[in-house]
């Protein structure tokens, strides 16, 4: 069974929660703290952490970051639960690697349609082949990035949205199309998420980013080609 992590002090708001996913057919993990949390946090993983923003010994973003950071959770996607609604709180949310943002009081149909989108786009891509670009190297199989033979990291939006981007070269799509393409329909983000997401790819991708081309008034591009 799918393990779903939750990190969050209000015991009723995590008993809810932990209601709600066992209902839809995960094992629900639950965790007051970060501390709380780390006993959870090793094989089999969780498929996902839900992670509050505000907690007794450290707040959601320095959790996300630690998560984000080590080399054993890096990959677990992660929604942030919060009562703070502001678009300034979202952003900081999702550059801190957050997926997801979901705004307190939402309901279980919500939470379940946002979880399941989330775990659709971090899913492994269908095509198993190599792609190259002027020594940039995607592998879907190993799940791993190079650039002229150097290993960069990719958190799993940004390595599925280089792979979309990889496979459709040379054409633009706009902000609402690669939501689609690469978060599914019916996922509940903003347009703003696919530039966070863009900028994030972009500085990994460092000496080569110029391949991420951003096209006024339409969109982005990848283009091997200056």
């Amino acid at each position: 069974m799918n393990k779903i992590l939750i990190i969050e002090d209000e015991a009723p708001i995590r008993e809810m929660l932990a209601f709600v996913l066992e209902q839809n057919g995960y094992e629900a993990l639950e965790a007051g703290s970060y501390d709380q949390a780390v006993p959870h946090l090793q094989e089999p993983y969780p498929v996902l952490v839900l992670l509050d923003w505000m907690l007794p010994d450290q707040d959601g973003i320095q959790i996300a970051k630690k998560l984000k950071q080590g080399e054993l959770t890096k990959n677990i996607p992660i929604i942030m639960l919060t009562a703070r609604g502001e678009e300034e709180d979202k952003i900081r949310g999702l550059e801190v690697g957050a997926d997801d943002y979901m705004t307190k009081p939402f309901s279980p149909k919500e939470l379940m349609a946002r979880i399941k989108a989330v775990l659709r786009r971090v899913a492994p891509t269908a095509i198993e082949e190599s792609i190259q670009s002027n020594g940039l190297i995607l592998d879907p199989v190993s799940h791993r990035v190079t650039i002229n033979n150097e290993k960069i990291d990719l958190g799993p939006t940004e390595f599925k949205l280089l792979h979309f981007f990889m496979t459709h070269p040379e054409r633009v799509y706009s902000r609402e199309q690669l939501l689609d393409q690469v978060w599914g329909t019916n996922v509940y983000v903003e347009d703003r998420t696919v530039d966070v997401q863009i900028r994030r790819l972009r500085k990994a991708l460092g000496e080569v980013n110029h391949m991420i081309q951003t096209v006024r008034g339409a969109g982005y591009r990848f283009s091997a080609s200056k």
